[in-house]
């Protein structure tokens, strides 16, 4: 409550007066008022400018965001490994994944864990009460009272002398103004004595402590020294201003010191002036009159000065510069001038004197500033009291004017121990020690008194008064050693009696004299006075009371005793007709006293010396703060007395009289008795009848309205009347009567005549003006009275209750307040800015009685108030409204209000919330976001509030707010309406409500509706998406504010969108001041400020925000330029915030996820359980968005809870939207390099197939999903990477991915897995709830894991191969193949692939292979069909189309229906797009001339035209049908059989193949490549991709190749030409195969064996004879059968024969035998076909029997039949040949004679030639087969 501060240690001052003169003041009134005023403590209400302590805002540790290829988190941990153990991390250094660790001790009341921090500290790290509060419209500020400038402290270290210290020397020391020519302080005295005079006990040198307003050039101390007057004859003074250094001799010495001891008097020395702070050292002059200044900037002076500087003065201490309290400087001063004739101070300064003669001797003083500065008042509010700052341990300054220090005047020596106490008995620490181990201001020191305390506008505080008396000068008419002694008498009636002890002393310590001596003035004719005289004043004067000064010669000579002084005459000074006098006074001095000598009686009788001239000059200085020099406030004082006592005339006007008087009081005057007029003014309302109550009140208003304008602060509160209500204002222990009853109904009473329309004239609109004085004091009047009612009556430690106020008083502040509010609402209507501060008056008015009163009677007036701006008013008034609310939400037990009612809650937090939501439906959008911030600061107010940090209070403030959130959900436009700030904040406001409420509470808000909740969590999504951590690259694109999705309008740019706005203010502040936070090193940023002086605020201040401003004017200030015109320390900060707000917002939207899922498993909120998009759209949401590692930490074990509870509904085609962003966004977090994130992407896609397995019993759903979102996955993610020489390789994602997926169907690792994540081992295989057994099979996951990789290597595959692409054409086939294959589960992924093949082929002309992709593609669709039992088609359409394409298998059956996803689906698979490809499929194999498939098709085709009769469509398949048949008719009939396709084997061999090394394939490639052609495509692929260190070979021949023998750094191609082997074919058949002999009519051409013959020797030779030729008949198996989708297929199988050279000859000549017996029993159908026989017939005839053809038959003859061969053969072989070539001969005989019956004419000549032939080759072969010519 009310607290007293105490000003001072009860000012001994006052006791000491008080015994001094032992007056009594109860017969005056007004001085009891004053003295109590000034003396008593003051009285400080400590609540009325709010107390607030802090928790402080946490410490934020950096959030980790990993992108796919960044693994901070590792780097982090390895910097951190690095640090030396030296600087080891304490606890709090550690980044913990909730960013504050959390060790408090959990309560009773059970505490939620939370996931993370509260996102309210990061939306408001630099949150500052004190900050937030000055901003209020009207906050009053806590003024301290009173401060000025500087303080100094001077010491006198010593004082030396080139002759010797051989006497005692005496000084002053005081401040002067050398321009002025005045006096700034009292005298400081000193003295300094040789080393054999010292006394051991008073080694202490006390300090003088001088006070300065502001440094100045012409500020000096002015320092005169004194010694014993000069003995005649004796030493004089000018032994120590010799030229020649000489000691004085031992018996000068002696003399010396002895008369120092019998002579009492001294006489002024020498004397210097030491200027402060002079900037310009001028003269060069040895013998300058001003030494170089202590505190002037340029310590380094000019060496030629006399004044030399210790080092230790290297320290500058210009006003300007602030520095550590500990810098004193020593100053030695040498130029002291020696006083040769009587001179004035005036005259020190004067050019035309002479030089003084210099003194050789130098004086060291220690000077030091101690600044009173903001840092000492820093504490101001919490302590009241003046203390003396200095770099004392102890105290800090907590106040007002220093003059308020008793000086060593008014209450002696001890005055000067001004150890003032701070109110609480701590003692603050200092600033560090004295430099000289004296830790605080000694008891000695000595406060010299400031003159311009006096002069000042400003309230006196405190309690002075004496006067001070300057002799100037005497003129004598002869020369005499003349000093004066000064006393203060009581009357003059009686010549003996003692003067009053009243004389302060020169000693410091001793006690108040009763005269005191000046100085004598050796042998002077006019001597002239340095003294200065200080008496202690009696509180009445009387006019007897006055000042007698004696005038003494005294002799200089030693005789045989001590000097005796001799009075020469006596001068008397009435007090109260001169003390006021400021001018210089002569008086004539009498010869003698003569009883009654002041009364002009007296006066004839006496003798006058200088026959009554007035030759004694002196001057005097009053102060005083007891005796008003202003004559009309010495009127009042008296008319006050008479009052009080009750001795005024029974008329009693005159009283009222000088109250009004006091109008015309000069400001001065009335400003420096303020605080005792305002408080006998206060009497008077307080208990005079009604018309002085009016009287004064009308008074103290034009007082109050006079010192509001008349002073030189604008403040809108004053600071004398804030120091007076807020200090000195007092009922001084009840010893006056409450004024707050007296107050508010005189001011009641002139409010209702307003009212009522009476004229009130001006002073009514003066009393609004000031109506935060008046409220103030009302205030401070009952918390007065409240303290004093309960302060005897309570024990210590209890709280005072509330009081009650009596209901009379109660209603005319009532009817009071309701006056001033209609005065607000009319003002403001008329926009005056009155009308605004008297709101905040009114505002304050309540808060303060909140702290005083019964809160409840208080809520009385707040209704009051809100009746009169109820709802949504005018803009001007609902903003006054907001400011009302603000100041009194900000009262220090806000959270503790009561309600109205006894039954309610906290009456000021519903109004609050009602009024800040009205708000937000307000047009005006400045009073939205205000309203918005209001509840911000609040709940950081509270969040921070040290009071408010138990769990059970937190929860008690959210379910304070909760309502808040019921409103927006019942009016969700409203927040829809609000920009972007502004939902952050309400966001925020949300979050943090939320965040500390119980379940049961937060259940609520989900009970209502369905839709209710959807929308709750549509505020959470609206959270995650505003709080949206973007690094700062995506900010560039959002570039301005102005042009943020949210059209705020082209806002100031802002540093950050995302923290809250109070941010940006901090940071520009930050970023003016540039100064250098704490903790960065020395050599870290250091921007010097540029020069104050130059920068205005629309200058920039420093180089960095000029750069920032001139880069925003050029970009439309864009949010970006201002971030990086930051302090990079600031940035830091900034980005450290944003990042924690972000992570924090997250984690508490995914701990709010969390609650609801647990409550909606327990059906106990409304929701809708079929799809639970409450849920999924949060976890979408999650999933979607840039977070921090701690999140993704935080979000697995709630991923797992949820699919536990919610599994069936979240996996159900309702929720395919969901599943499959889920899918993709877990195998996206699985690519990341960062392990953390990527091991819980592998137990996310866990958790799915194990609810797979629960849910729907088996994966296939969940596979298709996988598959689909893996191939959209792969768009995204880049898989391959570039090698330095520009091929490519599998990217590092590609690598992540493929580890995840492995891991993921990795039984040994899974249960570490688990628990790195946060799950138990076993989460995967606990069975939930509703299941009875364990359905995870691991098989089925590492099934469904390779699959997916399946499908990640098809594209990887893909991916490699971009860059030969073009031209590796088949690895282009096969890698689209390949991905048909890996996507097969999901028909339209593989229909995609294959139609992608089907382009592919038609573009290399593969035009079967291409119509194979399209009998696919239909294929897929037919069995979808089939299989859903859709269409026409029955099971064995698709064994027919199996027959043309082998590929259509049966498996695409549930998995077809299973991919119904979003996008993907059976909708697709018709009936017509089956159509749709089968006539693609029969276009393109007519294209290949394959036309028995076609025939095939069409067939498939029919029927669907046939059930749906569409007979046009009917007719086109029968007429394609008959071209059809046709075509193939025309193939069987040709002599040239007809081949489809060439066949070749290419074997690959070397390792720059890849993975083509070592196999073999077959090419099916058009029917006239040939053999050249293919060797020339295939080298041009491959020697593309050979290095340097390889080269490209062919093996030319088709023998076996052994791949070990080959050459390392070649690589071979071997490329063979081979036949298409028909079903039925005997291969051990000897015969050659020459297809066009080849037996059997052109079939179903569908291969998958071939064969080559290669011919060998055994000998070793390369070629032999026929008797050597061996032949080798190798059979190949492809895997599948061509026409396929690819034109290559693997060799999986390969089988040899081999034949002797006498078998092959055989079969060569069987093979052509049966070639001419096929062709002679070939039977023809008609005659018309004659032709084409007779050609094939004449074609083989030739190559038989014309001699010249390789002598064929022959060769074998002379091969086998001839001399040793023959002998080799067995029989049986010769047999077979003789028999082989008998029945060659006899067809060819055949055959001629067939040919003559077919040739016309012109063939004549060509028969011939055959027969001749024929009988020649007869004859050949009788030489070997004689029984050929009997055969033939």
């Amino acid at each position: 409550m009310l607290q007293l501060r105490h000003r001072r240690d009860s000012t001994p001052a006052t006791t000491k007066w008080h015994n001094k003169f032992d007056e009594n003041l109860e017969q005056w009134p007004h001085l009891n008022e004053l003295v109590q005023c000034y003396t008593a403590d003051w009285v400080k209400d400590d609540n009325k400018y709010g107390h607030y302590d802090t928790i402080g805002t946490p410490s934020f540790s950096n959030q980790i965001y990993e992108g796919p290829d960044t693994d901070i988190e590792t780097e982090m941990r390895l910097a951190n490994a690095r640090r030396t153990k030296a600087e080891d991390t304490t606890d709090d250094d550690l980044p913990s994944t909730s960013g504050r660790q959390f060790t408090e001790a959990t309560s009773d009341v059970s505490v939620p864990k939370h996931f993370g921090p509260s996102p309210l500290p990061a939306y408001e790290p630099a949150f500052d009460w004190e900050n937030e509060r000055s901003m209020i419209f009207g906050q009053r500020i806590s003024e301290a009272p009173l401060s000025h400038g500087l303080k100094i402290s001077v010491k006198v270290q010593s004082l030396s002398f080139q002759a010797g210290l051989l006497e005692p020397f005496y000084g002053t020391i005081c401040l002067y103004n050398k321009e002025r020519r005045e006096k700034l302080s009292e005298d400081f005295h000193f003295r300094v004595l040789p080393t054999e005079m010292q006394d051991e006990k008073l080694s202490y040198e006390p300090r003088g402590i001088f006070y300065l307003d502001a440094p100045s050039a012409s500020v000096c101390l002015l320092i005169q020294l004194e010694r014993h007057a000069t003995e005649e004859g004796g030493v004089t003074s000018s032994v120590y201003s010799r030229k020649e250094p000489g000691h004085l001799s031992e018996r000068e010495r002696q003399k010396l010191q002895v008369w120092s001891q019998i002579m009492p008097y001294r006489e002024s020395f020498a004397w210097a002036m030491v200027s402060l702070f002079d900037n310009s050292i001028g003269a060069a002059t040895g013998g300058s009159a001003s030494p170089s200044s202590p505190l002037a900037p340029s310590v380094s002076g000019s060496s030629s000065h006399e004044g030399v500087f210790e080092p230790s003065t290297k320290i500058t201490l210009d006003g300007k510069l602030g520095y550590s309290s500990g810098s004193s400087v020593i100053v030695e001063i040498s130029n002291l001038s020696k006083v040769k004739e009587s001179y004035t101070e005036d005259s020190l300064q004067d050019p035309k004197r002479k030089v003084h003669k210099p003194v050789k001797g130098v004086l060291r003083l220690e000077i030091e500033k101690h600044q009173i500065g903001q840092a000492d008042l820093d504490n101001i509010s919490e302590t009241g009291s003046v203390t003396n700052d200095s770099i004392d341990l102890g105290d800090r300054i907590a106040d007002s004017t220093f003059r308020k220090f008793t000086n060593n005047g008014s209450d002696g020596p001890q005055s000067s121990n001004s150890k003032w106490n701070l109110y609480d008995g701590k003692e603050i620490s200092g600033n560090g020690s004295n430099l000289h181990g004296n830790a605080d201001f000694s008891v000695d020191d000595f406060q010299a008194f400031d003159f311009r305390t006096t002069t000042r506008n400003e309230p006196f505080l405190q309690l002075f008064h004496c006067l001070y008396v300057y002799p100037l000068t005497v003129s004598l008419s002869r020369k005499r050693n003349l000093f004066i002694r000064a006393e203060l008498r009581e009357d003059d009636a009686d010549i003996r009696r003692q003067p009053l002890e009243a004389m302060y002393p020169r000693e410091l310590g001793a006690s108040l004299q009763k005269w005191v001596n000046t100085q004598v003035a050796v042998g002077a004719r006019v001597p002239s006075y340095h003294d200065e005289v200080k008496i202690a004043l009696p509180a009445i004067w009387t006019p007897t009371h006055h000042l007698l000064f004696t005038f003494f010669h005294i002799d200089l000579q030693t005789k045989l005793e001590a000097p005796k002084p001799v009075v020469v005459g006596y001068a008397s000074l009435p007090l109260s007709t001169h003390a006021q006098l400021r001018s210089e006074i002569s008086l004539p001095i009498m010869k003698e006293l003569v009883p009654h000598y002041l009364q002009d009686t007296g006066r004839e009788r006496l003798d006058y010396l200088e026959d009554g001239k007035n030759v004694f000059k002196l001057r005097l200085k009053l102060c005083s703060s007891l005796y008003p020099i202003n004559e009309r406030i010495r009127d009042f004082f008296l008319e006050y007395d008479r009052h009080t006592l009750r001795t005024s005339p029974p008329w009693g006007s005159e009283l009222l009289e000088a109250i009004n008087s006091l109008k015309n009081v000069d400001s001065t005057a009335l400003l420096q008795f303020l605080h005792p007029i305002l408080n006998m003014l206060l009497h008077l309302i307080g208990n005079g009848g009604e018309t002085l109550q009016v009287a004064a009140f009308r008074a103290m208003v034009n007082i109050v309205t006079r010192v509001q304008q008349e002073s030189a602060d604008d403040a809108e509160r004053n600071h004398f009347l804030v120091n007076y209500v807020d200090y000195t204002f007092d009922d001084f222990g009840g010893r006056q009567a409450p004024v707050y009853p007296g107050l508010s109904t005189v001011w009641g009473s002139l409010a209702r005549s307003k009212a009522k329309g009476y004229r009130v004239g001006p002073v009514y609109d003066d009393v609004l003006a000031m109506a935060w004085f008046f409220l103030e004091l009302i205030v401070k009047s009952m918390a007065l009275e409240k303290t004093r009612l309960f302060y005897h009556n309570l024990p210590t430690d209890e709280d005072i209750p509330p009081m009650q106020l009596k209901e009379g008083v109660f209603r005319c502040i009532m009817q009071l307040y309701d006056c001033l509010l209609t005065e607000v609402h009319e003002r403001c209507k008329k926009g005056l800015s009155l009308a605004k501060r008297l709101n905040s008056s009114l505002a304050f008015f309540c808060y303060d009685l909140l702290s005083i009163i019964e809160p409840r009677q208080v809520f009385e007036l707040v209704s009051l108030y809100l009746d009169k701006f109820s709802g949504v008013c005018q803009m001007v008034l609902h903003d006054c409204k907001l400011t009302f609310l603000q100041i009194i939400c900000d009262h220090d037990l806000f959270v503790e209000m009561p309600g109205r009612d006894p039954s309610d809650r906290n009456y000021l937090s519903s109004v609050l919330i009602q009024e800040i939501f009205l708000t937000w439906d307000h047009d005006d959008l400045s009073l939205r976001a205000k309203a918005a911030r209001i509840l911000v600061v609040l709940l950081c107010k509270h969040e921070f509030d040290a009071r408010y940090q138990k769990p059970e209070d937190k929860l008690y403030i959210a379910q304070l707010y909760f309502p808040l959130i019921g409103q927006i959900l019942d009016e969700m436009p409203v927040f829809y309406n609000l920009n972007a700030v502004e939902k952050r904040e309400v966001l925020i406001v949300i979050l943090q409500i939320v965040r500390n409420l119980d379940d049961a509470s937060l259940v609520k808000a989900w009970q209502q509706s369905i839709a209710r909740t959807r929308l709750f969590f549509k505020l959470l999504e609206e959270c995650l998406v505003l709080f949206e951590h973007r690094k700062p690259a995506d900010g560039m694109l959002m570039g301005c504010s102005s042009r943020s999705p949210v059209g705020d309008g082209p806002a100031s740019p802002k540093y950050s969108d995302r923290l809250s706005p109070a941010v940006n203010n901090y940071l520009s502040e930050a970023s003016r001041q540039e100064v250098r936070p704490q903790g960065t090193p020395e050599n870290g940023y250091l921007w010097q400020r540029v020069n104050s002086q130059l920068s205005s605020p629309s200058q920039p201040y420093s180089l960095r925000e000029a750069l920032a401003q001139a880069q925003s004017s050029r970009i439309g200030a864009s949010a970006q330029a201002l971030r990086e015109s930051l302090h990079p320390i600031l940035r830091q900060k900034l980005e450290l915030w944003e990042e924690n707000l972000s992570a924090s917002v997250n984690l508490q939207v995914l701990e709010i996820t969390e609650k609801f899922s647990m409550m909606a498993a327990s059906h106990s909120i409304s929701t809708d359980y079929g799809k639970l998009d409450c849920i999924t759209a949060i976890l979408m949401s999650f999933f979607s968005r840039n977070q921090p590692l701690s999140f993704w930490k935080a979000l697995f074990p709630v991923f797992n809870n949820v699919f536990d509870l919610h599994g069936g509904t979240l996996m159900a085609r309702e929720n395919d939207r969901f599943l499959k962003q889920v899918t993709f966004h877990l195998l996206r977090l699985a690519v990341f390099r960062n392990e953390s994130v990527r091991k819980r992407a592998v137990i996310g896609l866990q958790i799915l197939v194990k609810s797979s397995f629960y849910c729907f019993m088996q994966t296939a759903r969940l596979r298709v999903m996988l598959i689909i979102t893996l191939s959209e996955l792969m768009s995204d993610v880049q898989v391959t990477q570039m090698k330095p020489d520009g091929t490519l390789e599998e990217s590092g994602e590609a690598r992540r991915l493929r580890k995840s997926l492995e891991e993921m169907s990795d039984e040994a690792k899974s249960p570490n897995l688990l628990r790195e994540c946060g799950l138990s081992d076993s989460a995967l295989v606990t069975i939930p709830e509703r299941s009875e057994e364990n359905r995870w099979s691991w098989s089925e996951v590492k099934y469904l894991s390779d699959s997916l990789l399946l499908a990640l290597d098809g594209s990887l595959e893909h991916a490699l191969l971009g860059s030969v692409m073009t031209m590796d054409r088949y690895a282009a086939a096969e890698s689209f193949y390949k991905l048909a294959m890996a996507f097969a589960p999901v028909p339209d992924l593989h229909i995609m692939w294959l139609l992608h093949l089907c382009d592919a082929h038609q573009e290399m002309q593969s035009w079967a292979e291409a119509a194979q992709c399209a009998v696919a593609v239909a294929g897929v669709v037919m069995q979808a069909l089939v299989a859903r039992n859709d269409g026409v088609w029955s099971k064995d359409h698709v064994t027919a189309l199996r027959k043309i394409c082998p590929m259509v298998s049966n498996e695409i059956t549930s998995e077809a229906s299973a991919a119904e996803v979003e996008g993907y689906g059976a909708s697709k698979l018709t009936v017509d797009s089956a159509v749709k490809y089968l006539q693609l499929a029969n276009k393109l194999f007519s294209q290949a001339e394959l036309y028995h498939f076609c025939a095939s098709i069409l067939e498939l085709v029919i029927p669907v035209y046939k059930s749906r009769r569409a007979y046009g469509q009917l007719a086109k398949c029968h007429t394609l049908l008959t071209s059809i048949y046709e075509s193939i008719l025309e193939q069987e009939s040709s002599p040239i059989p007809f081949t489809d396709a060439t066949y070749y084997r290419v074997g690959f061999y070397g390792d720059r193949f890849g993975k083509l090394d070592r196999k073999e394939y077959v090419y099916r490639e058009p029917r006239d490549v040939r053999l050249g052609d293919i060797m020339e495509k295939l080298s041009h692929i491959y020697e593309s991709r050979m290095d340097g260190n390889h080269t490209l070979h062919i093996i030319p021949d088709s023998r076996q190749v052994k791949a070990d023998e080959l050459q390392p750094g070649v690589c071979y191609l071997q490329i063979t030409a081979v036949d298409a082997v028909m079903e039925d074919e005997d291969l051990g058949s000897r015969r050659e195969r020459i297809f066009s002999l080849s037996t059997g009519s052109v079939r179903a051409r569908v291969f998958d064996r071939f064969l080559f013959d290669t011919p060998f020797t055994k000998n070793g030779k390369t070629q032999g004879g026929l008797e050597d030729q061996w032949k080798r008949r190798s059979v190949l198996q492809t895997e599948g059968s061509f026409p396929a989708l690819v034109n290559r297929l693997l060799v999986i199988k390969s089988e040899s024969l081999e034949f002797s050279p006498v078998e092959n000859a055989i079969g060569m000549i069987e093979t052509r035998t049966a070639a001419l017996r096929n062709e002679l029993e070939e039977p023809r159908s008609s005659e018309g076909d004659q032709l084409p026989r007779l050609q094939s017939l004449q074609r083989i005839l030739q190559g038989s029997v014309a001699v010249q053809v390789n002598s064929g038959v022959l060769s074998v003859c002379t091969a086998f039949l001839s001399g040793e061969p023959a002998t080799r053969l067995r029989s049986q072989e010769l047999q077979q040949l003789i028999a082989a070539l008998l029945e060659f001969m006899a067809v060819c005989k055949r055959a001629i004679r067939v040919h003559f019956r077919l040739i016309g004419e012109e063939d004549q000549e060509f028969h011939t030639q055959l027969v001749n032939g024929f009988q020649s080759l007869t004859a050949e072969l009788s030489h070997y087969i004689p029984a050929i010519l009997s055969e033939l």
